[in-house]
């Protein structure tokens, strides 16, 4: 069972929404820029999503809609269905996860600069965990499944 964040974390990743609406995309712009340096990793990656945008624009609206509803885990189920699914479809394994946080939170620090400070990066490491940690469950359920 995932630990529950923080009531701290809760309200911290909350606080960042409005700034995540404004500097979303251009974060899991320079986080793919990040991961995409492991060509394995960037193998896992429908490359057309992300010339064109649209996966750093999806990525990005995901983020944002974890940060609004970071209090209402419940209100993220269909989603997380959603990219749990893709997940086993472009065969993304746990060992990946920590490939994606160690590009997104220096993403958000490279973005933000001083406008971001270590509780807030702490609180976002422990908001990704936790939701790491969700999907890698489902996902694990799903590879079942699908043997």
């Amino acid at each position: 069972m995932t630990t529950p964040l923080s009531e701290q974390t809760i309200a911290i990743v909350k606080s960042t929404a409005p700034i995540l609406q404004v500097h979303g995309v251009e974060i899991t712009t320079r986080m793919y820029e990040r991961l995409f340096v492991d060509p394995e990793i960037k193998a896992l990656f429908d490359m057309a999503a992300q010339e064109s945008g649209e996966q750093p624009k999806r990525l990005a609206a995901a983020i944002l809609a974890f940060a609004q509803n970071a209090d209402k885990l419940e209100a993220l189920k269909p989603a997380i269905e959603r990219i749990a699914a893709r997940h086993v479809a472009t065969h993304i394994k746990p060992e990946h996860y920590p490939a994606v946080a160690n590009a997104l939170l220096p993403a958000i620090k490279d973005v933000l600069g001083d406008a971001v400070d270590d509780t807030v990066l702490n609180a976002w490491g422990e908001a990704y965990w936790f939701l790491a940690d969700v999907l890698k469950a489902r996902e694990t359920m799903l590879y079942t499944e699908a043997a």
